[in-house]
């Protein structure tokens, strides 16, 4: 043990022994306490420290002196558990020394915004009557305690009593809400009543808490916060939000006679100069109290837009104007028709009433060039009339009603952008929270945070809410009334005892935000370990959590606290093909795996399409051939064998999506990115014969293209001959090596062995007998002798580069779960319901004859990969064969 922990030890212990009083202790003992901190910290013997000091706790609960150190050294390691120095700052609270408690506080608050430590020091600074401090403290509280409302109220009663009313109004709004929250009935309609007094024209503002309480509380309090409101608009003779106040009480209660009466009365107001008024009221059943109020009103505004001089559309003839109205008889000159006449009946069923500024008035009547001139000339005004004139509207909607009227589709895709930023940017425009992608033209400019909030709510997938909250952080702070039901949606997953997607990401996401803003943390009570073990499928979970982000953060969080980290990253890598956990690995000293991983998905490439794909591309890119040896060429051919096996997946519509898009992107990294051409420029002609009879084999690549290669491969090696064609010089070798028994391995040393040690010399004395014989151009036994020696070369070669290329299997390692080399098949031919058999081995000891096949043969390697129960379905030269997998055994 150290000095420093052995001198921590025996202040505890001369603690305990002299029970040293809490009278006694002053501002200059936690000095003392903090040089050793600082030695305790130099030394790295936090855990060492906070060990000792929580078993002393346990016998001393009342300590200062752990009680002081445990909690600096919470602090400083940024645990969010700051239990000890709450109890430490209580007992000198109630001792009463007060200064010992502000130093306390202010200690904690060094650290970060803490709750209890601002409310504490709150009550220090209204015992010293210190209210420039308390109201300082006040307004930090208030930023961090979502529930405190009543501190918020005396603010505002502190910034209206200095006369300072802008910053009451905010403060008036902010607890308002919160009272809300706390469905506190009467403080609501205090503050209500005052911002009435303050800022009635913010009707946004008041239609919108009127809703969140009716939500939390109930609709007759609303109906009486809104009466309250009303007479305000009536004052000053705003007939229409008059309206729209009296409308929103009656969705809350269409029977209620008085709001019924009070628009009825308001109608009368604004239409007073309609010489038809009456009599729409009448026809209506506005003022009758059998008829539904919400369907008298729709009729009412129906009737009274047809009036002489207002615009009206119909569907077949177009726009038109009301010429004149005769009783029940209105005259109306369409664009396609005329003084036409009809009944008023007719007109409210078949014709919409449209206001002057409607964007179809304005294409039917304003001059063609004068509208554009005025659209290109100030979006914002063509965006405004759009969106008022169908009271909502998308980008699609937007582009119908200019496309091709007023502007062209090349003019559109400059406008169009500039419409999109001025949407997204200005605060004028807004979204109908049940529907984002339709924008609303606000009366009072919209906030961000207002604008994040109703995003929030009118997505209800997860992840998309997930992806709102950190675009609000990145552009707010806590310390708004929308954060804290956004933030609530999130905890409240931590609480499930189904652990899914939701829950591990959220579990995430909470954490993170505590690490930047301590006082958000809502108290977990388990641990990550706790929370791993209680996932039942971690590669579905995994899978499922569709940010980027999150899956690096959940990887991170098991590399910490898992034993078995590198198992899981392998596991997990064909879920989140990344480079940073294949970094991770490599720089963990875990090169091997990483290996062992990139080359069981260049020979498992049925089963791993698209991390094939995702090596193929980046293996150049970071060396890893290089540095992990991995080949190349046998990338490649993996990558040719798929490219044919996506084709005949493609044509038996097997997961056909997927399969073009993986046959897209491996004929562009083949051929069109050219490294099948680079290929047959930089190796060697073995390595691009072998290239090519795969290529060759997949049939359905265009013949043009297998000709440029073929071509290609001439220029580079004029005396290849290729697969096929008479005289062959040379066998084509399949993909990923050339797998064989230790037998067949001996039989082939032994043959080269064979013609090395006796073929060849025994050929070269024949050569030199013929030789002796003189007239070399006429000697027949000459040319025999080299033409022996030719072929004996070229046995050679070949037994030397499969030789070279071998790879012994040793069957005691054969895994039966799938097909693979030394494994017998057992097949039902679905065609027929026979049954048939097969071993797989290698070409060196291929038997058809006796039912052993190679696993390069056309069958062998259609059979590669596969698993009992799987169904197969493939065409060997222009046959359909149909089998199930009936059994898997180790061959022996």
């Amino acid at each position: 043990m150290s000095e420093t922990i052995d001198k921590l030890g025996e202040m505890l212990k001369e603690e305990k022994w002299t029970g040293s009083g809490i009278s006694n202790w002053n501002i200059s003992n936690f000095n003392v306490l903090n040089e050793l901190l600082e030695s305790i910290t130099e030394n790295n013997e936090a855990k060492e420290a906070m060990e000792l000091t929580n078993e002393h706790i346990d016998s001393s609960k009342n300590s200062i002196i752990a009680l002081y150190l445990s909690g600096m050294i919470s602090l400083e390691n940024q645990l969010v558990d700051d239990t000890s120095f709450i109890i430490l700052i209580n007992i000198f609270a109630k001792n009463g020394k007060w200064n010992i408690v502000k130093y306390l506080c202010e200690k904690i608050l060094s650290f970060g915004e803490n709750k209890q430590a601002l409310k504490t020091l709150a009550e220090y600074y209204t015992q010293e009557n210190d209210q420039k401090n308390l109201y300082a403290i006040w307004e930090r509280l208030i930023k961090i305690d979502y529930e405190e409302a009543d501190i918020i109220k005396k603010l505002a009663i502190a910034k209206e009593e200095a006369g300072d009313i802008e910053h009451a109004i905010n403060y008036y709004k902010k607890a308002i809400y919160r009272y809300i929250n706390k469905k506190m009935v009467g403080n609501i309609g205090e503050i209500w009543t005052k911002l009435v007094a303050y800022c009635h024209e913010d009707i946004d503002f008041f239609l919108h808490v009127a809703n969140k309480n009716t939500k939390i509380i109930g609709a007759e309090k609303s109906i009486i916060l809104l009466e309250e409101l009303y007479p305000k608009y009536q004052e000053k003779e705003d007939w229409d939000t008059c309206i729209l106040i009296l409308k929103r009480i009656l969705l809350l209660d269409a029977k209620y006679g008085w709001a019924r009466k009070e628009i009825t009365s308001c109608f009368k107001q604004k239409y007073a100069e309609n010489s038809h008024l009456e009599e729409y009221i009448r026809l209506s059943n506005l003022t009758q109290t059998w008829r539904h109020v919400h369907d008298a009103i729709s009729d009412f505004e129906k009737h009274i837009s047809f009036d002489a001089g207002n615009f009206v559309f119909h569907r077949t003839w177009d726009i038109g104007v009301i010429k004149n109205i005769d009783g029940d008889n209105i005259i109306i000159d369409f664009v396609k028709k005329r003084e036409h006449s009809m009944s008023l009946k007719m007109a409210v069923n078949s014709l919409t009433s449209l206001n002057k500024k409607h964007i179809w008035v304005l294409k039917g009547v304003v001059d063609k060039d004068k509208l554009k001139a005025k659209v290109k000339g100030d979006a914002k005004w063509a965006i405004t009339t759009i969106i008022n004139s169908f009271e909502s509207a998308d980008m699609k909607k937007i582009k119908s009603e200019l496309v091709p009227d007023v502007l062209t589709p090349g003019e559109w895709t400059t406008w169009g952008a500039e419409a999109r930023r001025i949407l997204k940017t200005d605060s004028s425009f807004g979204n109908l929270p049940d529907n984002l992608d339709k924008f609303i033209v606000r009366d009072k400019p919209i906030s961000y945070e207002e604008k994040a909030y109703n995003k929030f709510r009118a997505d209800a997938k997860f992840f998309n809410r997930l992806e709102v909250m950190e675009e609000f952080l990145e552009n707010s702070d806590p310390d708004s009334e929308f954060f804290g039901e956004m933030f609530s949606y999130f905890t409240s997953f931590l609480n499930s005892s189904n652990v899914n997607e939701n829950v591990v990401t959220s579990y995430i996401f909470v954490n993170n935000i505590i690490k930047v803003y301590p006082f958000l943390s809502p108290g977990l009570s388990y641990s990550f370990n706790e929370l791993f073990d209680d996932i039942e499928n971690l590669e579905e979970l995994f899978s499922n959590i569709n940010l980027a982000s999150y899956k690096k953060d959940f990887l991170s969080l098991i590399r910490a606290n898992c034993e078995n980290w590198v198992d899981i990253y392998v596991n997990l890598f064909h879920i989140y093909l990344n480079k940073h956990t294949i970094e991770v690995l490599l720089h963990t000293g875990n090169k091997n795996r990483v290996k062992e991983l990139f080359n069981d998905i260049i020979t498992h490439f049925r089963e791993y399409r698209e991390s094939l794909i995702w090596l193929a591309k980046n293996a150049d890119e970071e060396n890893w051939y290089e540095k992990l040896g991995i080949s190349y060429s046998e990338l490649l051919i993996s990558l040719i064998q798929l490219l044919r096996v996506t084709y005949r997946d493609i044509e038996n519509k097997r997961d056909a999506a997927n399969n073009r898009k993986y046959n897209r992107q491996i004929h562009t990294f083949l051929f069109k990115e050219g490294r099948v051409n680079n290929f047959i420029e930089e190796y060697p002609q073995d390595e691009v014969g072998r290239i090519f009879s795969i290529i060759n084999d997949v049939k359905e690549l265009d013949p043009a293209l297998r000709a440029g290669l073929k071509d290609k491969i001439a220029l580079k090696y004029p005396k290849m001959k290729f697969y096929g064609e008479e005289d062959v010089e040379m066998t084509m070798v399949s993909s990923r090596g050339l797998y064989c028994l230790q037998e067949s391995y001996t039989k082939k040393q032994q043959e080269l062995k064979h013609i090395l040690d006796v073929e060849i010399p025994k050929n070269s004395k024949e050569i030199g007998i013929a030789i002796e014989m003189g007239d070399l151009k006429e000697n027949a036994e000459y040319k025999a002798g080299k033409e022996r020696q030719e072929n004996l070369n070229i046995a050679v070669g070949k037994l030397k580069d499969e030789l070279g290329r071998a790879k012994i299997v040793d069957l005691d390692t054969i895994d039966n779960q799938k097909v693979s080399f030394g494994t017998i098949v057992n097949l039902t031919n679905l065609d027929n319901n026979s049954s048939e058999k097969y071993i797989i081995l290698g070409t060196w000891e291929s038997d058809p004859a006796n039912q052993i096949i190679s696993y390069m043969s056309p069958l062998g390697s259609e059979l590669l990969g596969h698993k009992v129960d799987d169904e197969l379905s493939f065409e060997i030269n222009e046959k359909v064969f149909n089998y199930k997998i009936k059994s898997i055994e180790k061959y022996c």
